[in-house]
């Protein structure tokens, strides 16, 4: 069993900002492996995942792997508290190295996407709340690059992180979703072979 967990602020008007990049590649996950995809509005993406009282949720099976995805219902500063309850609610126990959390991260430039293991969280508070609940930082990573070639002062961060993306940086993401498709993939059965195939390009 596996679990990709998708990390961002819960609402409509958080979609497809920088901050919620885990939100957006989890429902292209979800297109993508569902067997019996759902048709959502004309244009829209089809985020269709079962609710539960602290997550949405979609469960599949992938090249034999049980694979959950996992969309914590808390703002992005309680995720973990989010994730925690959810699993507990659909009666899992998975061992920190069977979850893979999916991020933005304002290090890596805009485009750039790294598959990680065990790192500390660099301040993320989504990802700092995930290991404080877990118990450990023993688990993947895949960390989006959301920053600009310019990088805001500090006290414009936040701005930044709440800004959604333009129509062009839109088509950046869009462009990595096969390789993150394909990538995770390959992470659900052999974690060391996705880190080569995600980190090399």
């Amino acid at each position: 069993m596996k679990i990709i967990v998708g990390l961002g602020n819960p609402g409509e008007k958080y979609l497809k900002t920088r901050h919620n990049c885990g939100e957006f590649y989890l429902g292209k996950l979800r297109n993508a492996w569902s067997s019996q995809p759902e048709a959502g509005p004309p244009g829209a993406e089809k985020y269709f995942f079962k609710e539960s009282k602290h997550a949405l949720w979609a469960d599949m099976k992938i090249g034999g792997v049980k694979t959950y995805l996992i969309f914590p219902s808390e703002m992005m500063n309680n995720s973990g508290t989010s994730l925690k309850k959810a699993l507990a609610e659909l009666k899992l126990k998975p061992k920190p190295a069977d979850i893979l959390v999916i991020h933005d991260d304002l290090d890596i430039e805009l485009g750039k996407i790294k598959l990680s293991f065990a790192r500390s969280s660099a301040g993320h508070k989504g990802v700092e709340s995930v290991i404080k609940n877990l118990k450990s930082d023993k688990f993947w990573r895949l960390r989006i690059g959301i920053s600009p070639k310019k990088k805001p002062e500090h006290k414009k961060i936040l701005d930044l992180l709440l800004k959604r993306f333009k129509p062009e940086e839109e088509k950046i993401l869009n462009k990595n979703s096969k390789r993150i498709i394909e990538g995770l993939e390959i992470w659900l059965s052999n974690p060391q072979k996705a880190m080569t195939a995600i980190n090399s390009n």
